[in-house]
């Protein structure tokens, strides 16, 4: 499992973000995207390495970064005006911004050996890929469906929903496991709205024109089907005790299609979209 977690994390750290990043704002967040490789290079280092101190560093390299991007986010969300301004899609793109924050300080605390809250090693290193893919790439692609999408109700829920489940299954890792449900369920709810949004408004839309961009907004939208009932499965099993799968079989299934099938598939297809289709952070 550790290999396959630590390639889907260096794809998420190498890649997602700084190509999310330029999907926010070229403009706004251009150049932190062309510095991001600087910084993600030491994290992704660090995970084949042992624990221990130089692992640790190179992990506190790129949480400082994650820590600017949260810090340069939030601050003007915080203020007046711009906090009442916000719509569903930015609230949405301001949790992805904020979302990377969480995977760079789990990582820091798993490299050192450090049971951060008291959860375990394993459960850190999950966090990970978790927070740059459910947290990041989810929550982006929710907000950039909710706009092409003309702002609906549904398209608002995903918005919405994407966030908030994400935020309610890290709520669940400090209460018990039947909070970490209600979170998955949240948070499939809003995966399965993205999936039908992109697959009825933005594939037949922008993407119906152009074939290679139809097949990936096909693929991240058929894959979220799969997934997300893995997710549902295993929190289902985590609070109940039934059958379901291990964090291994889960990371080979759930992780790796969410990384390759979904969240890969869909920057490719929003960056290929990028001139008609902006979002504001």
């Amino acid at each position: 499992m550790t290999v396959l977690v630590n390639l889907i994390v260096t794809l998420g750290m190498l890649y997602v973000v700084p190509a999310g990043l330029r999907l926010i704002d070229p403009v706004r967040f251009g150049r932190t995207a062309r510095l991001w490789p600087l910084f993600a290079a030491p994290g992704a280092v660090c995970l084949w390495l042992p624990r221990g101190a130089p692992a640790t560093a190179l992990a506190a390299v790129y949480a400082a970064a994650t820590l600017t991007l949260a810090v340069r986010a939030l601050l003007p969300a915080l203020r007046g005006p711009a906090r009442a301004a916000r719509g569903p899609a930015e609230v949405a793109v301001l949790t992805a911004l904020v979302a990377p924050s969480v995977a760079g300080t789990a990582l820091v605390a798993e490299r050192a050996g450090h049971r951060l809250f008291g959860f375990d090693l394993d459960i850190l290193a999950l966090t990970v890929p978790h927070f740059h893919f459910a947290g990041f790439a989810a929550a982006l692609v929710a907000g950039l469906v909710c706009r092409a999408s003309g702002a609906g109700a549904l398209a608002r829920w995903a918005a919405y929903s994407v966030p908030a489940g994400t935020a309610l299954v890290l709520l669940g890792y400090f209460v018990d496991d039947w909070a970490e449900l209600v979170g998955a369920v949240v948070l499939t709810g809003g995966m399965w709205a993205v999936a039908l949004l992109t697959w009825r408004d933005v594939r037949t839309g922008a993407g119906g024109r152009d074939r290679g961009t139809g097949a990936l907004l096909t693929s991240s939208a058929a894959v979220l089907v799969a997934t997300m009932l893995l997710a549902l499965w295993w929190a289902l099993g985590e609070a109940t005790g039934i059958p379901h799968p291990t964090l291994t079989w889960m990371a080979a299934t759930h992780g790796l299609g969410n990384a390759l099938g979904f969240g890969l598939c869909s920057l490719l297809a929003w960056r290929r979209l990028t001139d008609r289709t902006e979002i504001p952070a």
